[in-house]
């Protein structure tokens, strides 16, 4: 399950406690430009994308929403009820593809 992936993601977090957040959004934001710049290689170069490679990425990318979620106070699981639940009602009220975060 998503929270048992976070149980062991954060049994393997070695970063300073008080600064845990700002160094997982940090690194996320990373991560996820790393797998940016693989899929921007393979257009550049028009090759094929190499899609282990981008989920390793994204595995990485999932590691600090785990970590992170838990500095929040949160579980993955939760995170995920959350979103789906915002995605759902945006589109019930039509605005799923309109702009801003109060939609």
């Amino acid at each position: 399950t998503l929270d048992d992936y976070q149980s062991q993601a954060l049994s393997l977090a070695v970063y300073p406690p008080e600064t845990a957040l700002e160094y997982c959004l940090l690194q996320l934001a990373s991560e996820a430009g790393e797998a940016a710049g693989k899929l921007g290689k393979a257009l550049r170069k028009k090759a094929p994308v190499d899609k282990e490679a981008l989920a390793y990425e994204l595995g990485d990318t999932l590691w600090y929403v785990a970590n992170a979620a838990e500095v929040l106070g949160y579980d993955l699981s939760m995170i995920a009820e959350m979103n789906i639940a915002k995605l759902q009602d945006r589109s019930i009220r039509g605005v799923i593809h309109g702009d801003g975060d109060n939609r």
